[in-house]
C-alpha cells in the first residue's frame, strides 16, 4: 500500500467523487475562504519576518553603507570575490538559468535575515566567555554555524524556493549561493562600520585608507559563506524533489555547512599563524593562504558535486532525444 494515498483513494475507481472524503479541492464559497485565509497567514508571515529583519539592520546600523558613499565603497570592494563565486555557481548550472528577479530578491533577504545571526549571537557569545579556545570552538559549533546557515536557507526559503523557477535540485545550491552573497554583503558592511578608525580617518588618510585592512580580510571571508549556503541550498533543492525524506535532507545539508563553517571559524587564526611561521609569510598573506587552500579544497567538493549533477542532467535529456528520434516515421516518397 502506498503510504502517499488514503486506502480509499487508492483503492476507488476513477469516476467516484471523494471529496471530503480522501481528497480535496477547492469547491465551495467556504473552500475559497479557507484558502484565502492560509495565502494571508503565509504571505502576512513572510512580511513579519521580513520585517523584523529590517528594523533589526536599522537598529544596528547596517544602513551605512547605503547612507555613507566611502563605506558603501569598501563595502562593494569587500563583496567582490563572492559576487565572483556566486556567479561562477549560477553559470555552472546546466539547467535554464534563474530569472534575475528571484536572485535579486533572494540576495536582499540574504542581507535581511543575516540581522537575525548578528542578534543571536550578540546574545549568546557571553554563555562561552572564559573558556578560552574552547569556549570560542563550543560557540562557534552550537551557535555561528548553525545560526548562519540556518538564517541564510531561510532567505532562499521565504521566496526562491517555492517560486515555478525553482524546477531543479541544483537551483538550491544556485539561490543558496546568492543567499550567502547577500550574507556577506552585509556581514562586511557592519565589520568595516565597526572597524575603522575614526581618529586614523580624520588624521589624513580617509576613511578609505583607514579601511582598506579590514576590507582586505572581509573580501577573503566573503567567499566562503557563498560556498557554505551553496552545500545547505543544494541539499534544499534535493528535498524539495524528495519530500518523503524533506526534514532529514535538510538537516543534513545544514550539518555540512554548519561544520564546514564553524570547523573554518575555529581553524583560521591557527591556520594562518603555522603557515606564517612555516613560510615567513606576513599576517594578512598568511591569511590569504590558508583561506584560498580551506576555502579551494570544500569549494572543489562542491564544483564536483555540481557538476556530477550537469553531467547527469546532459545524459539523460541526451538519451531522451535519442528516444525520441528512434520513433520518429521516416517520410514516404509521398510525404517528401
Amino acid at each position: 500500500m502506498s503510504r502517499g494515498r488514503d486506502p480509499v483513494e487508492e483503492r476507488a475507481d476513477a469516476d467516484v467523487d471523494l471529496y471530503d472524503i480522501a481528497t480535496w479541492e477547492r469547491r465551495g464559497l467556504l473552500d475559497g475562504v479557507a484558502s484565502g485565509i492560509y495565502r494571508t497567514v503565509v504571505a502576512s508571515t513572510r512580511i513579519f519576518v521580513v520585517g523584523i529583519a529590517l528594523l533589526i539592520l536599522i537598529g544596528i546600523g547596517g544602513l551605512s553603507a547605503l547612507t555613507d558613499p566611502q563605506i558603501g565603497a569598501l563595502t562593494a570592494l569587500s563583496a567582490i570575490p563572492a559576487l565572483a563565486l556566486a556567479i561562477y555557481v549560477r553559470r555552472s548550472d546546466a539547467t535554464r538559468g534563474e530569472p534575475l528577479s528571484v536572485l535579486v530578491a533572494t540576495f536582499l533577504l540574504g542581507v535581511l535575515t543575516a540581522n537575525f545571526a548578528a542578534v543571536l549571537n550578540s546574545y549568546t557569545k557571553g554563555a562561552f566567555a572564559g573558556l578560552g579556545f574552547l569556549g570560542s570552538a563550543l560557540f562557534f559549533f552550537l551557535v555561528v554555524g548553525p545560526v548562519e546557515e540556518s538564517v541564510k536557507l531561510l532567505a532562499v526559503r521565504l521566496y526562491a524556493y517555492g517560486h515555478d523557477r525553482f524546477e531543479a535540485v541544483v537551483d538550491g545550491a544556485v539561490y543558496g549561493a546568492v543567499a550567502g552573497l547577500g550574507f556577506a554583503t552585509i556581514e562586511n558592511a557592519l565589520y568595516i562600520t565597526q572597524n575603522l578608525d575614526a581618529p586614523t580617518a580624520t588624521a589624513g588618510l580617509g576613511l578609505i585608507g583607514a579601511g582598506g585592512g579590514i576590507t582586505a580580510v572581509r573580501a577573503l571571508a566573503g567567499p566562503g559563506h557563498v560556498i557554505y549556503s551553496a552545500f545547505a541550498g543544494y541539499y534544499l533543492g534535493l528535498a524539495k524533489f524528495n519530500r518523503e525524506n524533506r526534514g532529514p535532507i535538510i538537516v543534513k545539508g545544514l550539518l555540512i555547512a554548519a561544520l564546514v563553517h564553524a570547523t573554518y571559524n575555529t581553524t583560521v587564526g591557527i591556520g594562518s599563524a603555522l603557515i606564517g611561521l612555516a613560510t615567513g609569510l606576513g599576517q594578512l598573506p598568511a591569511f590569504l593562504l590558508y583561506v584560498l587552500v580551506y576555502d579551494g579544497f570544500f569549494g572543489f567538493i562542491l564544483f564536483r558535486k555540481i557538476r556530477r549533477y550537469s553531467h547527469t542532467y546532459r545524459k539523460v535529456h541526451e538519451d531522451e532525444e535519442a528516444e525520441e528520434s528512434a520513433f520518429e516515421v521516416e517520410p514516404t516518397e509521398f510525404e517528401s
